[in-house]
């Protein structure tokens, strides 16, 4: 299966391009949004977000290339007391992030 394959059980948020499981799916939530930089390698930041963000390692690779050829990407939905922590951990990583 290519990493570009999607399947029925995830959708396609087409706002911030992130494949998102179908819970993660609602327009009232706040948003983590990682930013691209020319120092974290693609493998730290697929790496960053399965560990913080709870992603699948094909999420996670999805995210990791929109980042990189976009600039930025929605990398995780949820209230602002569930996402703050996980934002926290990706900034004391060095990665560029804020929520929204």
């Amino acid at each position: 299966m290519s990493i570009w394959d999607f399947d029925k059980e995830h959708e396609l948020d087409v706002e911030s391009d992130v494949l998102l499981a179908p819970d993660e799916v609602s327009v009232d939530q706040q948003q983590i949004i990682l930013y691209n930089d020319e120092f974290n390698t693609f493998d730290f930041v697929i790496e960053s977000l399965i560990k913080v963000c709870k992603h699948d390692p094909v999420q996670a690779e999805q995210c990791t290339f929109l980042v990189h050829y976009k600039g930025k990407c929605s990398v995780k939905r949820g209230s602002y007391e569930e996402l703050e922590p996980m934002c926290t951990a990706l900034l004391e990583r060095g990665l560029t992030a804020e929520i929204e």
